[in-house]
């Protein structure tokens, strides 16, 4: 997901110089709800790796 997010913002930044300033716009919000919502996903699963006591697990 966070790579969709950052390939977004790469395809608004060429949209942008190229002068296609709707697509570079559409391509910015989608970008930035994907980032909203990996960093909403992470911080969720930190949350539930903490309260449920799984950890890293070494090899012996």
């Amino acid at each position: 997901m966070l790579r969709a997010a950052l390939a977004f913002f790469v395809l608004a930044l060429i949209a942008m110089v190229l002068g296609a300033s709707g697509v570079a716009g559409v391509s910015m919000d989608i970008g930035k709800t994907l980032l909203v919502v990996f960093l909403i996903l992470a911080a969720i699963s930190f949350v539930a790796g903490m309260v449920t006591g799984r950890g890293r697990k070494s090899i012996p």
